[in-house]
C-alpha cells in the first residue's frame, strides 16, 4: 500500500522509491517535503537506506546522474517544471559512495559523502535490544566543575553477575539516534547477537560545559581560547578536552566517569575490554587516552581524526600537540593497543593543519612500528559518512578474537597489512605545468 503524503511528513528513500515505481501523484509532493528548496536547487537532495537511493533535483536541463564516477540510472521527469528524480541501486554497501550531475556538460551539484549501510547498521527482527539511560549529568573536580552529560545503554545480554567489556563514545549524543547518521545501538544489538563482539556497556559522553564556574583556572584557560579564537565557550571546552595531548582528560574518564558508572554496573577493568572512539577531534582523544594510558584504554575507533596542533603552544607546561603523534609512536616505547584509523582526502582545513596527511602520516608510523592497525582511507570530506558506513566491519575488527576468559593480549600487526608497502602520497589536483 501507498502511503498518503502529508505537509507535515518526511519519508525514507524506500517510500519514495515505492512512490516512484506507482507512478504515484504523491510522488512530486513527497520529495518537495522530504528535501528542502535549498537542496534540491543545489542538486545535493539524496535519501538512502540500505542499497536503495533515490535522488531529486531541480535543473533547466535534463541532468545527467553520476555514482562513484559512472553513469547511473536516467533522471525521470515530474509534472513540476525542472523537477527531476531517479531511484538507483549501489550494490556495495558497508562503503562510503559519491554521486554527482552532468547538466548541460557540466558537473553540477552532488556529494562526497552518502553512505550506504549493511542490514547490521538498521534494526532486524527478532534481535534482542537494550535500554538507554536518561541524561546522567556529572560534576567534574579534575576539570573545576565542568558539568558532562552522558548516557549508559545495557545491552539486552548484560548479566550484572558477569563483567562486561566496555565502550566510551566520544560526542556520544551524535550516536543515540538509531535512525540517524551514525546507528551505533543498532550495529552494537546486532553484532552481538551475532555473537560478533562481546557483550559490551557503552558510555556516550558529551563534551562538558564549564560555563556555570567563572574563574576557575579551567574556566579562564577555555574563555581565553575561546576568545582567542573566537570559538563559543562550549566549542572551546571541547576543544580543551578533547585536542589536548595529556593524561588529564583519560583521567577524568577513568577516575569520574568510569567509576561513576562502574557504582550501578559490572564493568571491566582490563584494557584489553575497553574500547574508547570518538571522530575529528573526538578521534585524536580517543587515540590520546589509549597512548597515554594502554593499561586502560587498548581499542581504539578513530574517525577523521584531528591529528594536529590545535592545543599546542610554545609552552613547557604543554609540550606535545596532535602534530607530534606520528613522530611521537615511532620515537617512544611501543603500547599495547588495537587502532582503526578513517579519513578522507577531501577533509581539508587549512585552519589547522592538513588532516589527511596527518593520518597517513599516523598510518606510516603505526606500520613502521608494527602496531596492530588498520588504515581506512577514502574520498570523503570533515564527516562522519564514511566511519558510520563501516562501523559495523570496524567493531568486528577492533574485537576479533576477543575471549572473556582472559585480561590481556599481546596485539600485533596482522600479516596481511605487514605484507603491504607504506602509504605513498600523490598529487592529483594540480595541472601539470
Amino acid at each position: 500500500m501507498v502511503p498518503g503524503v502529508s505537509a507535515a511528513d518526511k519519508i525514507d528513500a524506500t517510500q519514495l522509491i515505492e512512490l516512484a515505481k506507482a507512478r504515484s501523484p504523491k510522488l512530486e509532493e513527497a520529495i518537495t517535503t522530504t528535501f528542502g528548496a535549498k537542496d534540491l536547487k543545489e542538486g545535493t537532495a539524496w535519501a538512502g537506506r540500505g542499497p536503495d537511493f533515490f535522488f531529486a533535483l531541480e535543473a533547466a536541463g535534463k541532468p545527467e546522474l553520476i555514482i562513484d564516477d559512472e553513469t547511473g540510472p536516467a533522471m525521470q521527469p515530474l509534472a513540476r517544471f525542472n523537477l527531476w528524480y531517479a531511484a538507483a541501486r549501489i550494490e556495495q554497501v558497508g562503503k562510503l559512495h559519491s554521486f554527482h550531475y552532468l547538466v548541460n556538460g557540466h558537473s553540477f551539484g552532488g556529494k562526497l559523502d552518502i553512505p550506504a549501510f549493511t542490514p547490521v547498521s538498521y534494526r532486524q527482527p527478532g534481535i534482542p535490544f537494550g535500554k538507554l539511560s536518561d541524561r546522567i549529568t556529572h560534576v567534574s573536580k579534575i576539570y573545576d566543575g565542568m558539568k558532562s552529560e552522558y548516557w549508559v545503554y545495557v545491552p539486552a545480554q548484560y548479566d550484572p553477575m558477569t563483567a562486561a567489556a566496555v565502550m566510551i563514545f566520544q560526542d556520544g549524543g551524535w550516536y543515540t539516534d538509531r535512525d540517524g547518521a551514525n546507528p551505533a545501538l543498532n550495529v552494537i544489538d546486532n553484532l552481538i547477537a551475532q555473537k560478533k563482539i562481546p557483550v559490551i556497556l557503552c558510555i556516550f559522553i558529551n563534551p562538558g560545559d564549564i560555563s556555570d564556574s567563572p574563574g576557575t583556572p579551567t574556566y579562564n584557560f577555555v574563555k581565553a581560547y575561546s576568545e582567542k579564537w573566537k570559538r563559543t565557550l562550549k566549542d572551546s571546552m571541547r576543544s580543551t578536552l578533547y585536542d589536548t595531548v595529556s593524561d588529564r582528560y583519560p583521567r577524568f574518564l577513568r577516575d569520574e566517569i568510569l567509576a561513576e558508572v562502574g557504582a550501578s554496573y559490572n564493568l571491566r577493568k582490563d584494557a584489553y575490554s575497553r574500547a574508547i572512539t570518538g571522530l575529528s577531534s573526538g578521534g585524536i582523544c580517543s587515540f590520546n587516552a589509549a597512548w597515554q594510558m594502554p593499561d586502560q584504554f587498548a581499542r581504539v575507533i578513530s574517525w577523521i581524526g584531528s591529528f594536529s596542533a590545535i592545543q599546542w603552544k610554545e609552552d613547557p607546561a604543554i609540550p606535545d600537540g596532535g602534530q607530534d603523534y606520528p613522530d611521537k609512536i615511532l620515537r617512544e616505547p611501543k603500547r599495547n593497543i588495537r587502532v582503526w584509523l578513517q579519513d578522507g582526502s577531501e577533509d581539508l582545513d587549512l585552519r589547522y593543519g592538513n588532516w589527511p596527511l596527518a593520518n597517513l602520516r599516523m598510518a606510516n608510523a603505526l606500520k613502521a612500528q608494527e602496531y596492530d592497525f588498520h588504515f581506512s582511507y577514502g574520498k570523503g570530506t570533515h564527516n562522519s559518512a564514511h566511519g558510520a558506513a563501516e562501523f559495523p566491519a570496524e567493531m568486528i575488527w577492533l574485537w576479533r578474537d576477543y575471549d572473556p576468559a582472559k585480561t590481556e593480549q599481546k596485539f600485533a600487526i596482522e600479516t596481511s597489512e605487514r605484507a603491504k608497502p607504506l602509504f605513498r602520497v600523490s598529487v592529483t589536483n594540480r595541472e601539470a605545468e
